[in-house]
């Protein structure tokens, strides 16, 4: 169970939200707005509800205070997302982030400089997240993307401040807790990428918790070479022979169907329309690379999710970034969305290469939830406690106010 603002009166409140802002710029532009956008819904809430709104977020890796990653261009796309302007404050403490608050109205909405300007941002110090706590009488993270780090603003502020979680954090848990939490069964996880070593701890998870794990991408060539499969060229961790043989031992032991290709479309180079041909998985020529999964393979898997009622989905299953090694992921992404906007599946997906895949095969609105937290989504999946939860979980006992009922 976690707080959600439901729970809060932020009526003349000062309430620091910790969004994540941390979007793609050239040359001093914002250049894609979409965690923008989505972090906007909690903000206008909150200024509706005559909050004072304070926004935390961090932009880079600065080491220090470095003006190639201030915040100041956030400024114009956030005002435009939350429908009204936004005063600035060159500083996230001190008497600079002071004076700008003491300004605010309520339903106003100011954005504080990169907090990772403060090295003790990212090592949690009391003493910071302290002087981020005076800014403020409420905590709101609506940041899950940044939730799997243990830092000031993502966790520290939460044991100082009443807190909660945001709309799109709460989208969030809402949706991978149906997704793996309490899922309707069958279950299916489509896991793809390009290796195994990455996504051990994932597989490890996955495969107690789900009916089908549908391996894709250059994991599966790994899987293919465990199996004493032909890989050619292609990518291939062979010395991950040995976890591969293990991860499907384990799968076995808990009734979990392995889905593998059984085809696969193969090329002597890795570029757009190189020459290509459909080979068995028991054929792929020494000169030939798998890049992406065979039309057999795209049948076999479109058929297991037609009897499944929730899938989870990390990572493409060939080189979806050029034609037409896309094919086999826009088929599967497409009758995925197919049968969630029919009401028959439950699909949340989520990685970088996953969102840029789905936006590819233009489903990406089409998918019950498309996560854009990179590591965070991961972790969950691994099944890790991620911090910046688990500090908004209501805890039990003297004063949590829930009479038992949680």
């Amino acid at each position: 169970m976690f707080r959600t603002i439901d729970a809060f009166d932020v009526k003349g409140k000062r309430v620091l939200v910790r969004a994540d802002l941390n979007v793609p710029a050239k040359d001093g532009k914002v250049t894609d707005t979409t965690r923008i956008d989505r972090s906007a819904a909690t903000l206008k809430e909150l200024a509706d509800k005559g909050a004072k709104v304070i926004v935390l977020t961090h932009f880079g890796r600065p080491k220090g205070r470095d003006e190639k990653y201030s915040q100041k261009l956030l400024v114009e796309p956030l005002a435009k997302a939350v429908g009204k302007p936004v005063a600035w404050a060159d500083d996230c403490i001190g008497p600079e982030a002071e004076g700008v608050i003491a300004g605010l109205k309520d339903g106003d909405i100011a954005l504080l400089e990169n907090v990772r300007f403060h090295p003790e941002e990212e090592k949690n110090e009391p003493s910071f997240a302290s002087k981020l706590a005076d800014l403020g009488d409420l905590y709101v993270n609506d940041a899950f993307s940044t939730a799997h780090r243990a830092h000031a603003s993502t966790e520290g502020l939460a044991h100082i401040l009443p807190a909660a979680a945001g709309r799109l954090m709460q989208a969030e848990l809402e949706a991978l807790g149906r997704a793996l939490g309490a899922p309707e069964k069958p279950v299916a996880a489509l896991v793809g990428g390009a290796k195994v070593s990455t996504k051990l701890d994932l597989l490890g998870n996955l495969v107690a918790k789900v009916d089908y794990l549908i391996i894709g991408g250059g994991m599966a060539n790994t899987f293919l070479f465990a199996m004493g499969k032909p890989v050619g060229k292609s990518l291939c961790e062979k010395e991950m022979a040995d976890t591969a043989r293990e991860i499907l031992e384990k799968a076995k032991a808990a009734h979990c169907h392995i889905v593998l290709p059984v085809d696969a479309v193969v090329a002597g180079e890795f570029a757009e329309n190189a020459p290509n041909s459909v080979v068995s998985v028991d054929a792929v020529p020494e000169d030939k690379m798998i890049l992406d999964a065979g039309p057999a393979s795209v049948e076999t898997i479109i058929d297991r999710l037609g009897g499944c009622k929730t899938l989870v989905w990390n990572g493409p299953l060939g080189a979806f970034e050029i034609a037409p090694f896309n094919a086999a992921t826009d088929a599967v992404a497409q009758a995925a969305a197919e049968r969630t906007t029919q009401g028959k599946l439950l699909t949340v997906a989520g990685g970088g290469d996953t969102v840029a895949a789905l936006a590819k095969a233009g489903v990406e609105e089409k998918f019950s939830y498309v996560s854009t937290a990179g590591g965070a989504f991961l972790e969950w999946l691994e099944g890790k406690t991620l911090p910046g939860v688990a500090a908004l979980e209501i805890k039990h006992g003297a004063g949590c106010g829930c009479g038992g009922q949680h």
